[in-house]
């Protein structure tokens, strides 16, 4: 016991010099953890207990809250050939370490591309090694491995299950990261159901949210600007079946859609453009002169503008901005290119 308590002294040394320092908002939580790790490595002292091969000389907060040892946060390399996500630190266990044999031959199956084998050897550590920093690392490992194999609901379900077991860790960015990726890439053409879409711009927009500044997050935002254009691809698509079967009304609200709240995509233009055709289709002259207009003024030289304003002269209308119309409302000078 007399071990124990000299653990016990120094932890205690560590905890407040550091993790209870960290921030008003986490310290009920973090004075509860450091009691349970008390209890925790008492009990252990008289019984051998828990592991801590691991902890380098940052101690115990390292253990809980990641080092540069064990962070993915330099983590700046894309994964896959075609772009893919961001990789995590690859750097080996130290081979002084009990952990390192098995998590070390998980990371050489990964480099092989033998992904599924790395996965069971990196849950082994977990398994074998539960209180291990690298039993932490191997969660995340087994994400990135399933990842790499395109097992996108196993890599969302290893990602959530990190950010629940150590959600104030330094590598939650990048579990929340890779289950924003995981989405992404689940997006297929625009003619399939948009529910992966969404979820790819909302996991996506929390990396953003979360995380900014970060490797990640500016790949999220990447990543989000072509899945919200892609959200607005299908917008523009029932819009257009609805206005082929003259259902107007229907085909007004898509293309409402697309201007309110994807106007910063690529088809923004045309919803304009649909809008002046539907709105005159409805004998609505002043809301498609107030569609043209806005047209015009944000995007003079596409064609969608040229054959706006050659259906409007052929009635004997002009382009006329009506500035209570919502149209007019709802832009105000987008045009991104």
């Amino acid at each position: 016991m007399d071990d124990s308590l000299k653990l016990l002294e120094n932890i205690s040394r560590k905890f407040g010099g550091t993790l209870i320092k960290a921030s008003k908002k986490n310290h009920c939580a973090k004075v509860k953890l450091t009691s349970a790790l008390f209890v925790t490595l008492m009990v252990s002292g008289c019984g051998g207990g828990i592991d801590t091969s691991g902890v380098g000389s940052g101690g115990i907060g390292e253990y809980i809250w990641g080092d540069s040892k064990t962070s993915t946060a330099s983590a700046k390399k894309p994964s896959k050939a075609g772009g893919g996500a961001i990789s995590p630190n690859l750097s080996s266990a130290d081979n002084s370490e009990p952990v390192a044999k098995l998590y070390n031959a998980g990371l050489k199956s990964m480099k092989k591309g033998e992904y599924r084998t790395a996965a069971k050897k990196f849950a082994e550590v977990e398994r074998q090694h539960p209180y291990s920093i690298w039993a932490t690392r191997a969660v995340l490992m087994q994400a990135y491995t399933q990842y790499q194999r395109n097992a996108y609901d196993e890599t969302i379900n290893a990602a959530k299950r990190f950010i629940t077991l150590h959600p104030g860790h330094r590598d939650a960015a990048y579990a929340y990261y890779l289950i924003g990726v995981s989405y992404y890439e689940q997006i297929g053409e625009v003619t399939r159901d948009a529910t992966s879409t969404k979820k790819a711009l909302d996991a996506l927009d929390e990396v953003s949210r979360r995380f900014p500044g970060t490797p990640y997050a500016r790949d999220a935002q990447a990543k989000a600007v072509l899945a919200r254009d892609h959200l607005a691809g299908k917008e523009m698509e029932v819009g257009r079946y609805y206005q082929k079967k003259r259902a107007h009304l229907a085909a007004i609200n898509r293309f409402k859609r697309v201007v309110t709240e994807y106007q910063t995509t690529t088809h923004t233009p045309e919803a304009l453009y649909r809008l002046t055709e539907t709105y005159l289709a409805l004998g609505v002259r002043s809301e498609a002169q107030t569609a043209a207009a806005v047209l015009g003024h944000n995007y003079p030289n596409t064609e969608w503008y040229r054959d706006a304003y050659s259906l409007l002269t052929g009635q004997g209308l002009r382009p006329s901005e009506n500035k209570q119309s919502w149209i007019s409302r709802a832009v105000k000078s987008v045009n991104p290119f």
